[in-house]
């Protein structure tokens, strides 16, 4: 079965940064892309940033590109989402996703940016 378990998400100041990992299992992780997606209070689920499967292709969301990197460790079978430069509106919870496995959802970790 597959097992999306998210984690890193804190409550952080304006201009600070956190690092979100995804830890994976129950598919041959270094086979598919992974997705990282948020969903604010009120708002719908936003893609965030995408990964190809070895990590040489990765895509991001204008709202958040220049300051959020993601980045993956086949070895560890961990999604990594490094957000720098927080905004409030970065607020959410932030969730990872395989691409050809979107039936599959873990709990998602807060991430709450505020003065």
């Amino acid at each position: 079965q597959v097992q999306l378990v998210e984690s890193g998400g804190g409550l952080v100041q304006p201009g600070e940064s956190l690092r979100l990992s995804c830890a994976a299992s129950g598919f041959t992780f270094s086979s598919y892309a992974m997705n990282w997606y948020r969903r604010a209070p009120g708002k719908g689920r936003e893609l965030v940033a995408e990964i190809g499967s070895t990590g040489s292709s990765t895509n991001y969301a204008d709202s958040v590109k220049g300051r959020f990197t993601i980045s993956r460790d086949n070895t560890k079978n961990t999604v990594y989402l490094q957000m720098n430069s927080l905004k409030p509106e970065d607020t959410a919870v932030y969730y990872c996703n395989v691409r050809r496995l979107p039936m599959y959802w873990g709990q998602g970790t807060q991430v709450t940016v505020s003065s």
